[in-house]
């Protein structure tokens, strides 16, 4: 049994100190992501009280008044006298580094770091409201001006409730948006709701009048369901979990007839987007027991080589979430991104072999299917590698990417790739401007015709016959699929640049996609970016503006009679014109593309990339707006 949860839990380590003069260095930005990363703060103290047992429903709302409640029903924040004199829940608001988790026994397992999150929260709020239910008694706090206590505690009554509930407005002054994406929060929201089984999880949209609710009791067999809609799946989820020496691990897992592996991983209910050693035990246990099966079976004979893990994942879709205790837990560097217990590699390993073998041995002819598709993928690979060894005798590899490039790209001068830009053109004509426009030193250009193959479900020999695509993994150099490097691409920046309309987006979503599918890292490491050409030209008093959006377009054109062009395409651009707007570094405007969260990644790159061209449509006729006013990273 825990320790008693109450003022002496709460542990001061350093007192709340500029906050608000350097937010980014709390909650990474002050735009849409940092402001969001308020709710997560909040909403991951929540999770921690249901993650331990406590309550089984947390509730978040959007105000209309633009503030926003999270609401649990755990144990109720303490709020007794704490040593340094006032109440913990004071403490918890306004105190950096102080929180229930540095106490151990507090929690037997947490992902965030209850206080810190609080007190951040609260310095970058216009206000905080606090409410408390433990101990049969109802108290309320309330901060205002980043942080400053308005009064003392006020002991509301009696009541029979626990829990805790958080109501907060984010300060204007200090982002640079305030209101809060339903979907965002609702994405968020629905994806702890499948690792937190059991639990209800509900978010209400007051000033749109929506509500959703989401209760998953089948847990991560659910999540994988969800994950998988629009895939052909092999088999039916298959999930397990075991705990040992203190480590609980929950696995499910899918075969798919896509190309592409896709790992999800989690320490308690925090994501670790960078892996760790529970991935490491995971893969290394889930390779030895498939080798060891297919050996058993006589699939693989003494003479044949194992499985790579790469042929063992291709098409597997996992999800691998452990819990650990307080004190075993350790992450690498300063973010939670990255697992670094050593033991959960062995506990993983250890459950994912046993229980691996258990499925495989109770399912023979599904097991055989699978065998036969992972051996598949292994004489493709070995046909593949046994290809590159002929390309590269002589000097056959070069003149073959020679070939392929020849006449299309239009290369920079200079040899150092860490200050080189590749423009992916669409069009021949926007392709002929950039050339000419372009700084041939470090500047090169390929321009792409057409719209390029859908690779969501396209296999590596398919993407190596469709000629742009092969063009563009030739012109980076890195690779393709698993033998993809990014440590050896050819250029620090892959410049999408395409029309402002539909057809330009469809595009640009075409290449995303394969090089999500396939270029993973190159997306990871943050070298793709978007390029973003002007709608319009305007002449006004014999000087000429841009702009990027209408709202922008009615400011210049106000006070004075104007010219204006609506610029349909790339193409209608001349050289000099492209150069100003959209190429030249000290006066463009680039989108750098990153992943924010894989699971929601991989779940929308299935869906739109998947059968129904009418749902990618549609969502990029909904979605896009053809302004700078997208929530991305602008640079």
């Amino acid at each position: 049994m825990e320790k008693k949860y109450d003022a002496s839990s709460i542990k001061i380590l350093k007192g709340l100190e500029a906050v608000r003069v350097r937010p980014g260095m709390y909650i990474g930005s002050v735009d849409s992501r940092g402001l969001h990363h308020l709710v997560w703060e909040i909403l991951d103290n929540a999770i921690d009280e249901a993650l331990n047992g406590y309550g089984k429903t947390i509730t978040v709302s959007l105000n209309k008044d633009g503030s926003v409640t999270v609401a649990d029903e755990g144990r109720g924040m303490p709020v007794d006298q704490h040593e340094s004199g006032v109440s913990a829940l004071e403490v918890i608001f306004t105190v950096l580094h102080a929180g229930g988790k540095f106490e151990e026994g507090a929690y037997k397992t947490s992902g965030g770091l209850h206080g810190v999150g609080a007190s951040v929260v609260n310095a970058l709020s216009e206000w905080v409201d606090v409410e408390v239910c433990t101990n049969k008694r109802r108290y309320h706090i309330r901060f205002m001006d980043g942080g400053s206590k308005v009064s003392a505690l006020e002991d509301l009554g009696s009541t029979n409730k626990t829990g805790s509930k958080v109501t907060f407005k984010p300060d204007p002054s200090i982002f640079t948006q305030t209101a809060f994406n339903f979907q965002t929060i609702i994405t968020r929201v629905q994806e702890e709701a499948f690792l937190l089984a059991g639990v209800k999880m509900v978010v209400i949209d007051e000033l749109n009048d929506k509500k959703e609710e989401f209760l998953y009791e089948d847990g991560l067999r659910s999540f994988i369901e969800f994950l998988n809609e629009d895939r052909d799946v092999l088999h039916k989820p298959v999930t397990f979990d075991h705990m040992i020496n203190g480590i609980e691990v929950n696995i499910a897992f899918q075969y798919t007839d896509s190309y592409q592996e896709n790992i999800f991983s989690f320490v308690n209910l925090v994501r670790t987007k960078d892996g760790g050693t529970h991935e490491v035990g995971y893969k290394t246990g889930f390779t030895k027991t498939i080798n060891d099966y297919a050996r058993s079976i006589g699939v693989l004979k003494d003479k044949d080589k194992n499985f790579e893990g790469s042929d063992v994942r291709e098409g597997l879709t996992s999800i691998i979430s452990v819990s650990i205790p307080e004190d075993k837990l350790q992450f690498e560097g300063q973010t939670k991104g990255k697992l670094g217990t050593p033991e959960a590699k062995n506990a993983v390993e250890s459950i994912v072999s046993e229980h691996l073998l258990y499925f495989l041995q109770e399912n023979g002819d599904l097991a055989f299917k699978i065998i036969k598709k992972i051996q598949k993928a292994a004489n493709v690979r070995e046909a593949a590698r046994k290809a590159k060894e002929e390309a590269r005798k002589g000097k056959k590899n070069e003149k073959k990417a020679e070939k392929i490039l020849s006449g299309k790209l239009a290369n920079a001068q200079s040899k150092d790739a860490s200050k080189l830009e590749l423009f992916l053109v669409e069009g021949d004509s926007a392709g002929g401007s950039a050339k000419q426009c372009r700084d041939s030193k470090y500047q090169a250009i390929l321009p792409l015709r057409g719209k390029v193959l859908n690779t969501q479900k396209a296999s590596i020999s398919e993407i190596e016959k469709n000629e742009e695509l092969n063009t563009i993994i030739h012109a980076l150099g890195a690779g393709v699929g698993n033998d993809f490097k990014v440590e050896d691409i050819n250029y620090d920046k892959v410049i999408i640049m395409t029309d402002a309309d539909t057809d330009g987006a469809h595009i640009q979503v075409l290449l995303l996609t394969f090089f999500y599918q396939y270029m993973r890292k190159l997306i990871e490491t943050g070298h793709v970016y978007i390029a973003m050409p002007p709608l319009y030209m305007v002449k006004k008093n014999k000087e000429i503006f841009y702009a990027y959006d209408d709202a922008e377009l009615a400011k210049i054109k106000s006070g004075g009679k104007c010219e204006v062009k609506r610029f349909k395409g790339l193409g209608e651009m001349n050289a000099n014109e492209l150069w100003d707007t959209t190429m030249n570094p000290l006066s463009r405007t680039l989108v750098n593309v990153t992943l924010e969260d894989l699971a929601v990644c991989d779940r929308r790159v299935s869906v739109l990339m998947g059968n129904k061209p009418e749902l990618r449509r549609e969502w990029i006729e909904n979605n896009i707006d053809f302004t700078l006013e997208e929530d991305y990273r602008v640079m």
